[in-house]
């Protein structure tokens, strides 16, 4: 599997989850980018590394990486490794003395650590093409907020997108991603992946 360098762009809180955050990669040399909804402590805990905020005493993932590299370990790099029932996974690529470990977990943990590591962030090419978000060029973005609203596309539920014609998805999509509505565009997204699906 060919694996895709990521890298973070930023840290937002979503709109209908409260507490949780949504986490936007992005493709190195790419445009496609990857939102991951993460939790509010680990929302604070790669945030801090990024404001370069020093705490006063070590949050849990300072802790974890004092604890590897008391024994030796590096973290030589992250990969988010598998995307099932709409949970995102990851692997730590840790050396010691020369052998490689890999450890299961989270992916918002994943990504706190690479941060504190600085080392190099993946993914996998499968899982930007079911999960991510193609940006295209900004000529190509010419949705607007009347056409938005006209009779033909106003539903009851706003997060039911199940009725909208393709082509219209991919303009709603790209507009969502230009306002840094990523939690909505991973809905818009996943109802774009689905219809292509039901014609494969």
């Amino acid at each position: 599997m060919k694996k895709i360098p990521l890298y973070i762009l930023s840290i937002s809180g979503t709109m209908a989850q409260n507490q949780n955050y949504a986490i936007l990669l992005g493709e190195v040399n790419g445009r496609r980018r990857l939102p991951i909804i993460i939790g509010m402590a680990e929302a604070q805990a790669i945030a801090v590394v990024l404001e370069n905020i020093t705490p006063k005493r070590p949050l849990t993932h300072d802790l974890f990486k004092n604890t590897l590299e008391a024994f030796d370990i590096e973290l030589k790099e992250v990969i988010i490794s598998d995307l099932i029932d709409g949970t995102f996974y990851a692997l730590l690529i840790c050396e010691r003395n020369g052998e490689i470990l890999e450890i299961d977990s989270r992916a918002s943990d994943a990504l706190a650590l690479a941060v504190r590591f600085n080392c190099p962030i993946h993914t996998y090419d499968f899982i930007l093409d079911t999960a991510g978000i193609s940006l295209q060029e900004p000529n190509e973005i010419q949705v607007t907020e009347e056409k938005e609203k006209s009779p033909g596309t106003k539903r009851k539920n706003p997060d039911d997108f199940s009725n909208y014609p393709l082509k219209e998805l991919r303009k709603i999509l790209d507009k969502l991603v230009e306002n840094e509505n990523y939690e909505k565009a991973a809905l818009v997204r996943d109802e774009i992946n689905r219809r292509k699906q039901l014609n494969s």
